[in-house]
């Protein structure tokens, strides 16, 4: 029976952990090797070794209808898009309300997870932490790790020709804080992901001059879309999910290229991806496209040779005097603490969880891997329902089929929410967002039923089948119901424009 459950990390997905344990009736114990809640956006004016580091101007992507924890919703005076700081002081007031503060245990560091010798009937953990150069070993009856994907940069300087005779400054965008010190430099920025397209815009304005540095291309959205409404809002809903799967895949494909192409043509920019119909995540960015036009950003292909004081790109041309480069190349994820690494696999940036959570090869089901997805929709409600799922079947009170089979049993095959055709295969965490959560729903009895809402609460079910999928929408019935729910749902577009 589970009831001790320690949690690494106290970051969004560490605190609805937490909670989640708690409303199970389960003592949670969490482990923090920084001073302070919040994760990702703790931000410091440092990179420090171990931890997610941002730079100093990062605002969300998602807006605040769309990633509150689902039975907390944002105060009325935020924002619809966050400045880090903004929404650090959300994450705080919500451990403050819910009392989750009393499970953390700061400067705290998990150096070793492992299954203790009986684990194939008991299913404990010994996890060994270090604290002031002490370290200490308990016995925990689950895990739960939620210590992110953003930690461990992927760096591939080594694989680009040239680089070792390079004789101006290289780093990965994870070193970055804010662009004074690069005032009147070249700098060569390659990845067009979001931290790559945020630091070229913000180098742009001191920098004498900015390339941004693509392989295949990517759509660029802004945050405000049709109307002056947050984009998620008008995109992120169910009609928009099962338009997709009715749809002929020729014309679904053709409405993707049509809509994402609006307000301009990406390939008037040198932005269009080599493959348009790949639904893998988009660039947020209000400001790159006129960066671009206004000359100060400059687009190229990638690299394939550096020399010492310039780089030679795939078409040919060659930029004199590069000054500085910085790779925005993403992230691998990486659990050093797991004793066994082949628990959690990592192959390709690929894993092979059990709905994205449960490590299949597990003879009990008590370690849990949370926000291990990347979907077009926030990262706070995904993790939150990943937990209240994760603790059900700690629980028992959901089967979780692959993780408990005995040996000589086949797992039933996992439904393929990760379509190679829809999203790539260079993006293996990627998923469907409304796809995923209903699934996690579903097998927890909160999914909202649309034909009983229907027959009693119209307005409501056509507001959650027309209207943006936000989280409250997965707090208003079964188990974890809460009461502001329907109001919430029914009052969201209130506090966008208010």
């Amino acid at each position: 029976m589970v009831r001790r459950v320690a949690i690494v990390g106290a970051g969004v997905s560490g605190l609805a952990a937490i909670k989640c344990c708690r409303e199970e009736g389960l003592e949670p114990t969490c482990f923090e090797r920084s001073e302070d809640i919040g994760g990702l956006w703790h931000y410091t004016d440092h990179a420090e070794e171990g931890r997610a580091s941002i730079y100093r101007t990062v605002f969300t992507n998602s807006c605040k209808e769309m990633m509150c924890y689902p039975d907390f919703p944002f105060p009325d005076d935020h924002p619809n898009y966050m400045h880090n700081t903004k929404l650090q002081e959300y994450i705080r007031k919500f451990a403050n309300h819910f009392k989750l503060l009393q499970h953390i245990r700061f400067k705290t560091m998990v150096t070793k997870v492992k299954k203790r010798p009986d684990f194939s009937v008991t299913g404990q953990w010994d996890v060994v932490t270090e604290k002031d150069g002490k370290k200490e070993t308990e016995v925990f009856d689950a895990v739960m790790i939620c210590s992110g994907h953003h930690v461990y940069p992927n760096f591939p300087a080594a694989s680009f020709p040239g680089i070792q005779k390079f004789k101006g400054c290289y780093f990965h965008s994870r070193e970055y804080k804010e662009p004074e010190k690069f005032r009147g430099k070249k700098v060569l920025v390659i990845g067009l992901g979001n931290s790559g397209s945020d630091i070229a815009v913000e180098l742009s304005t001191v920098a004498s001059q900015v390339y941004l540095s693509s392989r295949s291309g990517s759509w660029v959205m802004s945050r405000v879309w049709k109307d002056g409404y947050p984009w998620d809002m008008k995109t992120v809903t169910r009609f928009q999910t099962w338009l997709g799967t009715i749809l002929p895949r020729a014309l679904s494909d053709w409405l993707y290229v049509r809509r994402m192409n609006w307000p301009f043509k990406h390939e008037n920019l040198g932005l269009m991806p080599v493959d348009g119909t790949i639904r893998k995540e988009p660039v947020f960015n209000d400001d790159l496209p006129s960066r671009i036009a206004c000359g100060v950003v400059v687009m190229k292909p990638n690299v394939k040779e550096f020399r010492e004081t310039s780089v030679l790109f795939q078409d040919g041309t060659v930029q004199e005097d590069v000054d500085v480069v910085i790779f925005a190349t993403g992230y691998s994820f990486c659990y050093p603490f797991m004793e066994d690494e082949t628990i959690i696999k990592s192959r390709d940036n690929s894993n092979t969880l059990y709905k994205g959570i449960f490590p299949p090869q597990l003879e009990k089901p008590t370690l849990a891997v949370i926000g291990l997805v990347q979907s077009l929709g926030p990262i706070i409600p995904t993790s939150e329902l990943q937990c209240r799922w994760a603790v059900k079947v700690f629980h028992g009170r959901i089967l979780g089929r692959c993780g408990i089979k005995r040996k000589g049993e086949t797992c039933p095959k996992e439904p393929c929410l990760l379509s190679p055709q829809r999203y790539g295969t260079s993006n293996t965490l990627q998923l469907d967002y409304i796809t995923y959560m209903d699934e996690l729903a579903t097998a927890m009895g909160v999914k909202p039923s649309l034909p009983k809402l229907l027959l009693t609460d119209p307005r409501l079910a056509l507001e959650i089948f027309f209207g943006p999928c936000t989280p409250y929408q997965f707090r208003l019935m079964g188990p974890g119901k809460w009461s502001g729910a329907r109001r919430a749902i029914l009052t969201q577009w209130d506090r966008i424009l208010g």
